[in-house]
């Protein structure tokens, strides 16, 4: 992925005003993060423990969409497993996202939800760089470009429907 700026990642959001998009916390470590091994930016408010963003590099430009979830609660322990990676957590490693739709119809309410990984670090997970703390990934016969490449779809559908 393309490394961004502050200001690209603000100017990239497709479902919440310029002013809720000037108050996201953006992470303060941009520089610091490893550009080539990610798929997306993902990461959690630290002021707001239900919301998440997200901004991925498809196409000629960044688009970042908020979302929002249900932290996890105490209760059984059981696997999910995340739609973008298909990297499977216990309990709370995985969190159903939900993202208002862009445009009118997310103003109306409507919007589109898909199961991911709770830290958002998918990119990590598929290129063995982090590794889930009792869940793991299924051993495939696809590549790493491959696997890569499928997250990157899965996302990407994702996103299509944010905007259709």
């Amino acid at each position: 992925m393309k490394p961004l700026t502050e200001q690209d990642i603000r100017a990239s959001f497709i479902n919440c005003s310029k002013g809720e998009a000037k108050r996201v916390n953006i992470p303060r470590d941009l520089d610091e993060r490893p550009w080539d091994d990610l798929d997306f930016l993902g990461w959690r408010d630290p002021g707001a423990p239900d919301r998440s963003y997200l901004v991925a590099g498809l196409g000629d430009r960044p688009v970042g969409v908020a979302l929002r979830f249900q932290p996890a609660r105490p209760g059984f322990l059981h696997r999910s497993m995340c739609a973008l990676c298909l990297t499977t957590h216990p309990r709370g490693g995985v969190s159903l996202m939900t993202a208002r739709k862009a445009g009118p119809a997310g103003r109306d309410g409507n919007s589109v939800g898909l199961y991911m990984c709770t830290d958002l670090a998918c990119s990590f997970y598929v290129r063995g760089k982090k590794t889930p703390e009792a869940g793991g990934r299924f051993e495939e016969s696809l590549t790493l470009e491959e696997q890569i490449a499928r997250t990157t779809a899965n996302l990407s559908g994702f996103l299509d429907k944010l905007t259709a």
